[in-house]
């Protein structure tokens, strides 16, 4: 048995990194939706930001796990079609997990507020100006991509689902 298989699931690890990733960005998403609505009320921002730092740390972490730990296979049962597009949309979640949070690192740094995380310690700025093309660049990426990575991840929940329902083929179950 590869490395990181175990009756062909996910270690514990990978497992955990998943869940937690997973769970962070759909939270994230829904502050990042309810911070103009709700400002004045109650401000979501520094959780938004210190939840997306989280979200890069661990995406790194879950990057350096998947480069170091075999995944279980594919059901031999999938096309090779299917197989491509898994592949690429696990590609796209990973870009998107690493850009969503350093976009919104780059905008934070070009404010007058430091990003805290969850008010422990303040992360450092990076060397941007507000106005610049890059923050700006940031900005507009990070409006658009919060909506493309959830559209990815419910595709990709869609797809998990199908596997288990429909198709039956313990695609689902190796990730719990």
């Amino acid at each position: 048995m590869a490395r990181g298989l175990s009756e062909e699931r996910y270690n514990a690890g990978a497992r955990a990194l998943h869940w937690a990733i997973a769970v962070l960005i759909l939270v994230n998403i829904a502050l990042g939706l309810l911070h103009e609505p709700l400002d004045g009320v109650v401000s979501l921002m520094p959780v938004h930001k210190a939840i997306g730092m989280s979200v890069l740390a661990l995406s790194v972490l879950r990057l350096v796990w998947r480069m170091t730990w075999t995944a279980p296979p594919y059901p031999e049962t999938m096309s090779g079609l299917e197989v491509l597009m898994a592949k690429l949309v696990h590609v796209a979640l990973y870009l998107f997990m690493l850009a969503m949070p350093l976009t919104g690192w780059i905008m934070a740094s070009s404010g007058k507020y430091p990003l805290t995380w969850f008010g422990l310690f303040d992360l450092p700025k990076l060397s941007v100006t507000k106005g610049s093309a890059l923050v700006e660049l940031s900005d507009g990426f990070h409006s658009i991509g919060g909506w493309l990575l959830l559209a990815l991840a419910l595709g990709h929940a869609a797809a998990a689902l199908r596997h288990h329902f429909v198709l039956r083929d313990g695609v689902l179950r190796r990730m719990l």
